[in-house]
């Protein structure tokens, strides 16, 4: 018997296993209410809570600043380097050391971050609302199709010049789009795109395509403005970079994952995110603490050229797609993902359909096609981790030891966070 199972079955008691399911049904109904919408896009300085001109954020449960290793302790530096907060990475590791520059998660500002997940304060942002439980989430933008970005750990002229243009050109004609379009309902385009073949983490064709068709009236509207020529640059980026919508999704999820979060005695999922060091859960009962344990084991397809031993960790939180019944949760919809990272239409099938036994719920408005339809499953239940030994599947890039992306494939935790949670759990809610 595992750990968490002995937390569950001779900790709580009848009563507080009855009220755990309760908790669930709630945490569950909060997933599948929320309904996210793009409401602007703005400099992180101007709308994410408690960001100042000095801060850096970047991925995964908080970490002490000399914990943080390789690409994703680069990334920081370079991004203090990037806002003019220091002249150079060494000085840039003085202004840290000395507090001049502050270091903190994404988490702790309601952003999410992909793979390093940096954000300073110049940077824009997508704002996106839950109208339904009134929660606000941000993730910054795509920063395009090269292999060398800022949230691998990369920085250049190349670097730069594309993170300027997203500061002066991308950001301020999406809000110009939004001011002039209206807010966009996130949700039906999401269930829209899975029926054309994406699974929302890995795979964003459709919906970025979606996206673009929804602003199109609005950059033509622009062509007779002083911004005619922003849009057009902004059409074609999005055109040509069919990842550009996974940021979206990823601010769509987050403010549903947070919709859900601090259920009392909920034991369902509300986070997963990694950083240098870890793999971290966070669970919809338990406050704010982060559950930490091993990076995921690795089933991927390394780029040409690229091997295991170029792989390096430097965190990413663009898992919180699978915290609300997509990416692994549905693969099965994105056949078209095994020239990516790999693998058979079977296995694909076969991940998916085992995320059922781990869930407390199907989602009403995720419809999975190839399941018959049958709603993604959503809701991940720690305890039925713990119960079954079966661990969330996580569709994910793989990023190299000197920057950029090397290869995709599948991620799986191990179970040593999910037995923490438990004991804490246990230790919260324990009866006895």
């Amino acid at each position: 018997m595992s750990v968490g199972e002995q937390a569950l079955s001779s900790e709580l008691s009848a009563q507080v296993e009855d009220r755990r399911r309760a908790a669930n049904a709630e945490a569950l109904a909060r997933l599948v209410g929320a309904e996210p919408v793009l409401v602007d896009v703005a400099p992180a300085g101007d709308v994410v809570p408690d960001m100042t001109p000095s801060t850096i954020l970047t991925s995964g449960a908080p970490l002490e600043w000399d914990e943080y290793t390789g690409g994703q302790r680069r990334a920081v530096l370079y991004a203090a380097v990037y806002e003019g907060l220091a002249t150079d990475a060494e000085d840039a590791e003085a202004a840290i050391r000395s507090g001049r520059v502050r270091v903190r998660t994404t988490q702790q500002h309601a952003c999410i971050g992909s793979v390093a997940g940096i954000y300073t304060a110049s940077m824009p942002v997508l704002v996106v609302r839950d109208e339904a439980h009134g929660n606000t989430a941000f993730c910054n933008l795509y920063e395009g199709e090269s292999r060398h970005r800022l949230n691998y750990g990369s920085y250049g002229d190349e670097v730069v010049r594309g993170l300027r243009w997203l500061e002066h050109v991308m950001g301020p004609l999406l809000a110009e789009a939004l001011r002039r379009s209206g807010p966009i309902r996130l949700k039906p385009l999401m269930a829209r795109a899975l029926r054309l073949g994406d699974e929302l983490h890995s795979r964003n064709t459709a919906a970025t395509l979606l996206l673009t068709r929804e602003l199109t009236p609005a950059f033509l509207d622009l062509e007779t403005t002083e911004h005619s020529s922003a849009a057009r640059a902004v059409l074609e980026f999005l055109t040509r970079n069919e990842y550009a919508f996974l940021r979206v999704g990823m601010a769509a999820a987050k403010a549903t994952a947070d919709a859900a979060h601090g259920v009392p005695f909920s034991s369902v999922l509300t986070g997963m995110a990694l950083n240098s060091r870890e793999f971290a859960i966070r669970v919809s009962g338990l406050g704010d603490e982060w559950f930490r344990g091993l990076h995921p084991r690795l089933e991927g397809r390394f780029f040409e050229g690229f091997t295991a031993d170029d792989a390096e960790w430097i965190g990413g939180e663009s898992c919180v797609t699978e915290t609300v019944g997509l990416g692994g949760f549905a693969q099965v919809c994105a056949p078209t993902l095994q020239a990516y990272q790999g693998g058979t239409t079977a296995r694909m099938r076969e991940n998916n359909e085992a995320m059922y036994a781990i869930t407390v719920g199907e989602h009403p408005d995720f419809l999975l096609p190839p399941l018959d339809f049958r709603g993604a499953p959503v809701g991940i239940d720690l305890f039925a981790v713990l119960r079954t030994g079966v661990v969330p599947v996580i569709d994910g890039g793989l990023a190299g030891r000197d920057g950029g992306q090397i290869g995709a494939g599948v991620l799986r935790p191990d179970l040593d966070c999910f037995a923490a949670a438990a004991d804490a759990y246990g230790a919260r809610y324990s009866t006895g």
